[in-house]
């Protein structure tokens, strides 16, 4: 057996076990490690220099490619030493390519109630399909689900008796989520006309029994068009955007609003922050018992005072 392929195994393993991997997640650190492995051989017997190359090796990946495959390997080479595999770790070796997390696309307030608008009047008729739509954008914005978890609720998911969804999102991790008045009140209405089969909350003839991802994203931008609004602009993951940077702009603490996105990371939850600017200097201005001094004091000039002044030394 290759050693460095049932290293690989054992490290896959590992996240799985102890952090709880998704399969999806496995799979990307295979084929990370995998591709390394085709430029350098038996990645247990790499050195430093071997790990330097791969900047040259992969000088085509956009930098973000770049910065997850070595992210994969300097894990994999702390696993090798923590478990005995290997004596020394020659990881910082590895390129360290400069990234800058894009900032999530944003709806406005406007462009989200107009969507909802639009599903609301669509679905006066009582048809199934445009009440299962209301459904769907209704717990995007009202919940924050990410895509995965909305269509594959199963039926058990929605409690008959508290305002909260029972999810399961990233490497197996439960959460309750709470259900906007609403959104229960859109999903009432679809349950009434969903039927008895099937076990999921949005069943479908799809190989896995339930609303594909690819037809939700569909289903959005189709409303997304006829609510005036560009299609590029709207998505399911938008959606959870809109969701969590409306919750922060009402003044959500950050921790609570990791705990409704279900993320591990409360970094991965402070990308969100980037809204707060314009309220926190307003807040400032209005609150701080500072912030109105300079108005009044002689030879200030008020608050446009500094207009046309040059940079201090």
């Amino acid at each position: 057996m290759n050693t460095g392929v049932g290293a690989t195994d054992l490290f896959l393993a590992m996240l799985a076990a102890e952090r709880g991997a998704a399969a999806n997640t496995l799979a990307a650190y295979r084929r990370d490690l995998e591709g390394a492995e085709e430029v350098l051989g038996d990645l247990t017997r790499a050195d430093g220099p071997a790990l330097a190359s791969l900047g040259t090796a992969w000088a085509d990946l956009a930098p973000a490619s770049l910065a997850r495959k070595c992210s994969a390997l300097r894990q994999f080479y702390g696993f090798l030493v923590d478990e005995g595999l290997r004596a020394d770790d020659p990881s910082p070796a590895l390129p360290r390519p400069r990234t800058r997390r894009p900032l999530p696309r944003l709806l406005s307030h406007a462009e989200v109630e107009r969507m909802l608008e639009r599903a609301e009047e669509e679905a006066v008729g009582g048809q199934a399909a445009a009440l299962r739509q209301l459904a769907l954008i209704e717990l995007l914005y009202g919940s924050g689900l990410r895509a995965t978890e909305l269509v594959s609720l199963p039926l058990a998911a929605v409690p008959r008796d508290a305002p909260f969804l029972h999810v399961t999102g990233k490497g197996g991790q439960q959460r309750l989520v709470p259900v906007s008045t609403r959104a229960a009140q859109a999903l009432s209405r679809w349950l009434a006309v969903r039927g008895s089969g099937g076990t999921r909350l949005f069943p479908s003839r799809s190989g896995q029994g339930h609303l594909t991802r690819v037809r939700l994203f569909q289903i959005l931008r189709e409303l997304a068009a006829r609510a005036d609004i560009a299609p590029d602009k709207v998505s399911p993951h938008v959606l959870r955007h809109a969701f969590a940077t409306h919750l922060l702009e009402g003044g959500a603490d950050l921790r609570v609003l990791q705990t409704l996105l279900g993320h591990a990371d409360i970094a991965t939850t402070q990308i969100y922050t980037h809204v707060e600017g314009a309220r926190l200097v307003a807040l400032v201005n209005a609150r701080h018992p500072l912030a109105g001094a300079g108005a009044n004091r002689p030879g200030t000039g008020g608050p446009d005072s500094l207009a046309g002044r040059g940079a201090p030394d």
